[in-house]
């Protein structure tokens, strides 16, 4: 089940050949990106202007013209400036701007759409007709994790409530597109991180279903924790509370808990549990704080405390709380490096481990020996 883009009205996996150059009309105004006054990143330049490829033309219609257009789209290209400035990373004042990252998520499919025509479809249906970062997110979104019963339609109409009555939802989302580009060096740009990034699509959709929990709708929240699962091998529990500014990097296998609760500007690698013990009940679940990094494959069980800034060393078992700014390796975990009075040496500096993303600076710590 497909969706209907907003301006075309047409499905976006077929379309008649007498209409099949009309979504690409809205792609040749200039849009210019508006900087900060104070800083200019450094900007990757693109044309804006994006030409239906001759060769993707559906069948029957006449290509009798096709290399005077291309002559003259050569000649457009040539006569015409570039109308969009893509930076290479977003200026610090503008982290909470909405519109500033939308404008480099169009920025950048509209470059991506010219430099590769057999996505030019695929990026006009999922960034271009939209007018909004939300009703972007919200097609993707639907048509990703739709099925034969639960229509594409009803996840749209319901993503695009819950981002228009909720902004924190909205403001969530920038903030984790923010981190990821911040914190990720695979991730190349905001659209690639939009469309591409399951950890941040599944955190997305969580948002939306812990919403419809909220509201005690919690079959339909329910419902939709199972097609997360299914599409992005992503477990978390609808009533599991998340901050901001969250990084799921490659996230297959992430299980979050009902009770479990994460702070901002938290990282956590794939194959990570945040489970119960199995035998209590109720309040059973972590409870992550800002700024803690969890390497791949860690199994943190229990109502325990991961304090501020805090490490967790890929593929430890912690049962126990783990005080602020320090490392637990370990299968059980034991804290890395004591001071002179027995002390567990703490992470010093004014930026967290969840957004350094430093995974080995204990080694050194915890053995003289290393292979």
């Amino acid at each position: 089940m497909f969706l209907h883009t907003p301006h075309t009205g047409a499905r976006t996996h077929a379309k008649s050949h007498t209409s099949s150059a009309a979504p690409y009309k809205h792609l040749t105004s200039h849009n210019h990106i508006q900087f900060p006054t104070r800083t200019k990143p450094p900007i990757l330049t693109s044309h804006a202007r994006i030409s239906t490829p001759h060769h993707i033309m559906p069948s029957g219609q006449s290509n009798s013209n096709s290399n005077s257009n291309t002559i003259s789209a050569t000649n457009n290209r040539q006569h015409n400036p570039p109308a969009e400035a893509v930076p290479s990373f977003p200026p610090p004042e503008s982290e909470s701007d909405e519109s500033w990252v939308w404008s480099q998520i169009k920025a950048e499919a509209r470059r991506d759409a010219d430099s590769e025509p057999a996505l030019a479809s695929y990026l006009y249906a999922t960034v271009l007709s939209h007018p909004s970062l939300p009703r972007s997110l919200s097609f993707h979104l639907a048509n990703k994790l739709c099925s034969s019963t639960l229509l594409s339609t009803l996840l749209y109409d319901l993503f695009v409530a819950s981002f228009s009555e909720h902004p924190t939802l909205r403001s969530a989302a920038v903030a984790d597109l923010l981190a990821v580009m911040k914190r990720d060096p695979a991730c190349v740009s905001f659209s690639h991180c939009l469309l591409n990034y399951k950890g941040f699509l599944a955190i997305q959709a969580h948002r939306v279903s812990h919403v419809l929990w909220s509201q005690n709708r919690k079959p339909l929240a329910l419902a939709l924790q199972s097609r997360i699962a299914d599409v992005f091998a992503v477990d978390i529990h609808p009533a599991a509370r998340i901050g901001k500014g969250i990084l799921l990097d490659h996230a297959t296998g992430v299980v979050i808990g009902e009770t479990a609760v994460i702070g901002n500007n938290v990282s956590i690698l794939h194959h990570v549990t945040l489970g119960g013990t199995g035998k209590d009940v109720g309040d059973r679940h972590p409870k992550i704080a800002d700024g803690v990094l969890i390497g791949a494959g860690a199994t943190i069980l229990g109502n325990i405390k991961i304090g501020e800034g805090a490490k967790i060393g890929a593929g430890s078992l912690v049962l126990i709380d783990v005080p602020a700014r320090t490392t637990a390796v370990g299968n059980p975990a034991r804290l890395i490096g004591r001071n002179n009075r027995g002390e567990p040496v703490k992470n010093e500096g004014d930026v967290f481990p969840g957004e350094t993303m430093d995974h080995t600076s204990f080694i050194q710590q915890w053995c003289d020996y290393i292979i």
